[in-house]
C-alpha cells in the first residue's frame, strides 16, 4: 500500500494578495491613476448625459408649450366644434404622420390636427383649468403601423366666450415624436464619449509622463546605489529632493559607519599583531637559546600574561571605538548620578560636590558604555582639579523636522583651569596636565576618540561661571 505524499503548503490569502499587487511603484501609481481616471470620466459622462437629456426635454417642453398656446387661441363654433388657427405654428401640423401632433379635448368630443390623421395617439384625458402636464415617452402607433413613442404637453383651459354665458372647459395637447430628440441625444452621446475617451487617453499619457518625471529621482537614487555597490562611487550625492534626503543621508551614514568599522577592525588586528610580535619573538629566542625547563616555564608565564593583557587592552579599545548607528536613546541623569555618587566618595576628603543642570528631555543616542566613558572621564578629571564645585550641564540642540536633536554636554570646575596654549598638548594621549597628579593621561584621549566616532566636537576652555576648566561635548543632530 503506497503512502500518499503530503500536500504542499497552500498559499494563504496574504501571499496571493502580494502576488496580485504590482511590484513597481510606477505600475501601482499608473493603475491607481487609470482606475481613478476611468471612474471620473464615467461619472462625468453620466452627469453630462443626464444634464443634456434634461436640457433637451426642457427645451422640448417649452417648444410644445408655445405650440399649445397658439392652439389655445382657437375659436369655437355655435355647435361647439373647434375652429383652429388658419396658419398652424409649424407646417408639420398639416402633414399626416409628420411626428408633431395637436389635440383639443372637450367634454363633448375632441379635435386633432391633420398630422394626426393616420397615427393612433395615446388617450388624452380632460385636464382641470390651468393644469399643465408634460409626460413621456408615451406609446403610439405610427401611420405605418410601427410602434413609436411621443412626448406630450397638455394645458387645461376654459372657453368663456359663449353667447349663452356658459363656460366650456377644454384641454390642448401637443405631441412630438421622440425620434428627433433621440437623434440629438445619440449624436451628443457619441460626441461626448469620443471626446471623453480622447481626453482620457491624453490624460493617461500625460499621467505616464508625470509619473516618469516624478519617479526619476528614485531611479537616480537606485543608479547611484548601484554605482556605490560596484565601487564606482564613494557614496550618495546630495542632489536629491527633500523627501529623499533622509534616505540618502541614512545610506551615506551607513556606508561611512561600515567603512569606519572596517577600518577600526583592520587597525585593531594590525595593532594586536604588532603587539604580539614582540612576546612571540622573545619566546622563540628563549626556545632557541636552549634554556632550562624552569627558566622556560617562567618566561612562558610572563609572556603569556603580557599577551593576555595586550589582547584585553586591544579588545577594550575596539569596544570603545565603535558604536551602533541607530542606537536607542539613553537617559542621562541616572548615569550621571551613579558616576558622581562614586566620585564624591572617592574625593570626600576634599569636599568636592557636583551640581546638575540636566534637561529632562535630553537623551544620548548611542551606546550606554560610550555615555559612561564620556561622563566618567570628564567628571573624574573635573573632580581631580576642582577645589569644591563641579557643574554638569546637559541640553538638547535644535534639529530640523524629522531628525533627532543634537546634544550639548558640558562639565565645569572651579580649579585652576587650562592655559589656552596647553589645550592641544593636554588632549594628546598619555599626557597629563600635571605630573604630580595621579593618572595615566589617556582619559581625555578616550573622550576625544568617542566624540570623534559620533562625528561630534570636544571644546575646551575656561568656565565663565566657576572660573576653572570647561569641557564641552557637542554631538550633531542625527538622522
Amino acid at each position: 500500500m503506497s503512502a500518499t505524499p503530503p500536500a504542499g503548503p497552500t498559499p494563504g490569502p496574504a501571499r496571493r494578495l502580494r502576488l496580485a499587487q504590482p511590484r513597481s511603484l510606477q505600475s501601482r501609481q499608473l493603475w491607481a491613476a487609470s482606475l481613478g481616471l476611468v471612474a471620473f470620466l464615467a461619472l462625468a459622462g453620466f452627469a453630462l448625459d443626464r444634464a443634456f437629456l434634461s436640457t433637451a426635454q426642457s427645451g422640448m417642453r417649452e417648444r410644445l408649450h408655445s405650440y399649445a398656446l397658439a392652439y389655445a387661441n382657437s375659436d369655437f363654433a355655435r355647435d361647439g366644434s373647434v375652429i383652429p388657427p388658419w396658419d398652424p405654428p409649424d407646417p408639420r401640423f398639416k402633414r399626416p404622420g409628420s411626428g408633431l401632433y395637436a389635440q383639443i379635448v372637450m367634454p363633448q368630443g375632441h379635435w386633432e390636427s391633420d398630422s394626426a390623421q393616420g397615427p393612433r395617439l395615446p388617450p388624452a384625458p380632460l385636464l382641470g383649468p390651468r393644469e399643465q402636464v408634460f409626460e413621456g415617452p408615451l406609446p403610439l402607433t405610427q401611420i405605418s403601423g410601427a410602434p413609436g413613442q411621443v412626448y406630450r404637453y397638455g394645458i387645461g383651459l376654459i372657453d368663456a366666450t359663449r353667447a349663452d354665458g356658459r363656460e366650456i372647459p377644454y384641454t390642448v395637447y401637443v405631441l412630438e415624436d421622440t425620434t428627433a430628440l433621440g437623434r440629438q441625444v445619440a449624436a451628443f452621446r457619441s460626441a461626448l464619449w469620443i471626446n471623453l475617451g480622447g481626453a482620457g487617453v491624453v490624460l493617461l499619457l500625460l499621467q505616464i509622463l508625470v509619473l516618469r518625471w516624478s519617479l526619476r529621482p528614485l531611479r537616480e537614487v537606485i543608479a547611484e546605489l548601484k554605482r556605490v555597490q560596484a565601487g564606482q562611487a564613494a557614496g550618495m550625492s546630495e542632489a536629491h529632493p527633500r523627501e529623499l534626503e533622509p534616505l540618502t543621508e541614512s545610506i551615506n551614514a551607513f556606508i561611512q559607519s561600515e567603512r569606519e568599522n572596517l577600518e577600526r577592525q583592520r587597525n585593531t588586528v594590525a595593532d594586536l599583531a604588532h603587539s604580539l610580535k614582540t612576546p612571540l619573538a622573545v619566546l622563540r629566542a628563549r626556545l632557541d637559546s636552549g634554556a632550562g625547563e624552569a627558566e622556560l616555564r617562567e618566561e612562558l608565564d610572563t609572556q603569556l600574561r603580557r599577551m593576555n593583557d595586550l589582547v584585553s587592552y586591544q579588545l577594550a579599545r575596539a569596544a570603545r571605538s565603535g558604536h551602533q548607528l541607530f542606537a536607542a536613546p539613553v537617559e542621562i541623569e541616572p548615569q550621571a548620578e551613579q558616576i558622581v555618587t562614586g566620585l564624591e566618595k572617592v574625593y570626600a576628603a576634599r569636599g568636592v560636590l557636583c551640581e546638575f543642570e540636566i534637561d529632562p528631555q535630553a537623551r544620548f543616542h548611542g551606546e550606554l558604555g560610550d555615555l559612561q566613558e564620556l561622563l566618567g572621564n570628564l567628571l573624574e578629571n573635573a573632580f581631580k582639579w576642582a577645589k569644591s564645585r563641579v557643574l554638569l550641564t546637559v541640553a538638547e540642540d535644535a534639529a530640523a523636522p524629522g531628525r533627532r536633536p543634537g546634544l550639548r554636554l558640558r562639565v565645569e570646575d572651579d580649579g585652576p583651569g587650562i592655559a589656552e596654549d596647553r589645550i592641544a598638548h593636554v588632549l594628546q594621549r598619555g599626557v597629563r596636565g600635571d605630573e604630580r597628579v595621579q593618572g595615566h593621561g589617556i582619559g581625555l584621549a578616550i573622550v576625544q576618540d568617542i566624540v570623534r566616532s559620533y562625528r561630534g566636537e570636544l571644546q575646551v576652555g575656561r568656565s565663565a561661571e566657576l572660573g576653572g576648566a570647561r569641557f564641552e561635548v557637542v554631538l550633531p543632530p542625527g538622522l
